[in-house]
């Protein structure tokens, strides 16, 4: 029987410099507000969850002791830490696991960020027991990804295509899911910001190697689309379109 960890690794472990060179993964608003945020608490030991092509780790490197970072493909942990040590960050550990069961002790990490990865895990509720296990008391999270909606037919138009194109896509989560799942791990809620995301559609899909035929069907789906979706997601007539994504902190 396969588990959702096997379909991800599946999914990606071809496709770590596809996700090295992404300009959305490289670039972002929010990589300012996390310096900004390390600096302000002097926090030297961070936790980059669901590392992937490993920007959140060559963002802070430089300014803390120690990056683990971390994340379930093993290809995606071998290149960042080769990246790491091209780039001159010797403070950097690359470690494979899943979210859901850290292998580190209590209160190990002052700063734990995970972007644009949440939407894999098997159980982010599980996830967010094991992130404020390992967090420090005065440590913070930061996530950072793209946003279901509390609207049905917007949130299903977004859920269909995304598993579409990726079939170990597992679910965006909205504000108010977010919200549960901090509470209910014991978080208190900083910071709630919202951005806005563009997504390229021929880069979008070619990142995944999604065929030919499944871009066809969320091509289908885009134009069939009601206009509330259509103006929502700014979809435009070459299939590239607009998300929203959450920036949220949470404390102990």
């Amino acid at each position: 029987m396969t588990t959702q960890h096997q379909v991800n690794q599946q999914q990606y472990q071809d496709k770590s410099q596809a996700y090295l060179n992404s300009h959305v993964h490289a670039q972002g608003i929010e990589f300012q507000k996390i310096q900004q945020l390390i600096q302000s608490h002097q926090f030297q030991k961070v936790l980059d969850l669901g590392c992937g092509g490993g920007h959140v780790t060559y963002q802070v490197a430089a300014l803390v002791d120690e990056v683990v970072a971390y994340d379930l493909t093993p290809s995606m942990v071998e290149l960042v830490s080769t990246q790491a040590k091209q780039r001159g960050f010797e403070n950097v550990i690359a470690q494979q696991g899943a979210a859901e069961k850290l292998p580190f002790i209590d209160q190990r990490f002052d700063c734990v960020i995970t972007r644009y990865s949440a939407h894999h895990w098997q159980s982010v509720a599980q996830a967010m027991h094991e992130i404020y296990r390992v967090l420090t008391q005065d440590g913070k999270v930061i996530i950072v990804d793209i946003l279901g909606n509390s609207n049905p037919v917007i949130d299903t138009f977004f859920q269909t295509i995304e598993m579409i194109r990726d079939p170990s896509h597992v679910r965006n989560y909205s504000l108010e899911e977010w919200m549960h799942f901090a509470e209910y791990a014991g978080f208190k809620v900083e910071t709630v910001a919202k951005q806005r995301l563009d997504l390229d559609f021929q880069s979008w899909t070619e990142r995944m190697q999604t065929p030919e035929y499944a871009i066809t069907t969320i091509r289908d789906l885009q134009i069939k689309a009601s206009e509330l979706v259509q103006r929502y997601y700014q979809i435009k007539a070459d299939g590239s379109f607009s998300s929203e994504v959450a920036y949220i902190v949470l404390s102990k």
